[in-house]
């Protein structure tokens, strides 16, 4: 592998996972300030902060046409203006329905990246290196995460425009992103498969596997041989996709319910609610995101050494561990600050470990190459329509109910996770693309 190259187009078309997160993360800071700017009602606060994940499943949903039909790098570029559109458009906005207009815009840029960013990876990196490297769209995502945070924390809210800093200051990553782009190849399975460009597509593979590339380029033909004969789009729901459609739509079901969205949306107001002010809120919540990003670049050095599956089954027993903490809190009313912290610190810790590193390596994986962008489709899609939905009915739970009920409720799901990594997550480790298609696909 020309080591180099192959890391450098990970990384650039990573950092749209930079933005994805950024993006995701940076309104836990200001929509407080938001709410009160626009003196909006209760479900209007709510729309305001969910329009981004509502943006994020029409991009999921739609991020497959452009992938197939433009190809993946094309795709990514209209993803960057996306980004840079909502940022600027977001910061500037005096109409509230403009506001969200932007803010929905960003998020069709966060869908679209989440089909079409790991794709990307997976398609050019080597099968023992695919783990680290797809894994590092979701580094990169947490790093987002944590620079937003930590960007809220620096800007603050001591001025009544403090909350358009904190959401223009992304046009500068995006800017970013618009132009590292440009440098990196179009992937050879879209070019074989969607174009027939054999010559351009061997000339990349060269370089990503000088030794085994020949090997590499006849594999992926005769793996795709059936489908370029009868010259007809494949279609993902069959009865032989049955086992990989199961395992993503299950996978990214599980990925929301264990709350992970609705705490990195709502992290200040969970902390306020255990009686820290907000500057200590703020900066608990950046805290948060530092830990997420400590451990999300632990879980890159083992994901391709101890596999996806044993990382899944050790996070899912942290996840009900910490979960069931924070519900114990809240329910005996000794929610003293320290506590929640601490537990969802381990909560961050084993999420980024287990789930946050592995959801779109293991979702790129699962599916044939004439059906990945599909499959990454359905994927992505459960997980933004369950992360809407969580983000959207949080504030509601949790008044109504109560912390104790609400964690509580993800603590049981986490355990259904664990025993749907028990008994049905297969281990990908190691394994070529088309290797993995002949064990999940019936032929």
């Amino acid at each position: 592998m020309n080591n180099r190259k192959v890391i450098f187009w990970s990384l650039t078309v990573a950092l749209g996972g930079f933005l994805f997160g950024f993006d995701t993360a940076v309104i836990s800071g200001a929509e407080k300030s938001i709410q009160q700017y626009w003196q909006l009602s209760a479900f209007k606060h709510g729309l305001t902060v969910s329009i981004a994940l509502i943006g994020t499943i029409f991009g999921a949903l739609f991020g497959n046409i452009p992938s197939d039909r433009l190809g993946r790098k094309q795709t990514l570029f209209l993803v960057a203006i996306l980004y840079m559109l909502a940022s600027l458009g977001t910061a500037l906005a005096h109409n509230w329905y403009l506001f969200l207009l932007f803010r929905f815009l960003g998020g069709i840029g966060v869908g679209a990246s989440s089909v079409t960013a790991p794709i990307y990876i997976s398609e050019i990196a080597p099968a023992e290196k695919r783990g680290s490297l797809v894994a590092l769209f979701q580094f990169n995502v947490v790093f987002g995460i944590v620079v937003s945070y930590l960007s809220n924390y620096v800007i603050g809210t001591s001025s009544e425009i403090s909350w358009r800093w904190m959401l223009g200051v992304q046009a500068v990553p995006s800017l970013l992103f618009l132009i590292f782009i440009r440098f990196v190849p179009e992937t050879p399975r879209w070019l074989i498969l969607q174009r027939g460009k054999m010559d351009e597509a061997k000339s990349i593979l060269k370089i990503i596997n000088p030794a085994g590339y020949e090997t590499d380029f006849n594999n992926i033909l005769s793996s795709h041989k059936k489908e370029t004969e009868s010259g007809a789009a494949e279609k993902l729901l069959q009865k032989k996709y049955r086992s990989p459609i199961v395992l993503a739509v299950l996978f990214a079901f599980f990925n929301q319910v264990s709350g992970i969205n609705a705490i990195i949306y709502y992290a200040p107001r969970i902390f306020e609610m255990t009686g820290l002010g907000t500057g200590s809120s703020l900066l608990s919540t950046a805290g948060i995101g530092l830990v997420n990003f400590i451990f999300t670049l632990l879980a890159i050095n083992f994901i391709d050494k101890v596999g996806r599956k044993t990382l899944m089954l050790i996070g899912s027993a942290g996840l009900i561990l910490s979960l069931s903490l924070v519900s114990v809190a809240f329910l005996t009313h000794n929610a003293a600050s320290y506590v929640v912290v601490a537990s969802l610190l381990i909560f961050i810790a084993f999420f980024a470990f287990s789930q946050g590193a592995v959801i779109w390596v293991f979702i790129s994986e699962i599916f044939p190459n004439e059906v990945r962008a599909k499959g990454q489709t359905l994927g992505s899609v459960t997980h933004w329509a369950m992360a809407a939905l969580v983000a959207f009915i949080f504030p509601a739970l949790t008044e109504k109910l109560g912390g104790g009920v609400t964690f509580s409720f993800f603590a049981v799901m986490m355990v259904l996770q664990l025993l749907f990594v028990w008994k049905l997550m297969p281990e990908t480790k190691g394994k070529s693309l088309e290797q993995i298609e002949s064990t999940l696909v019936l032929h």
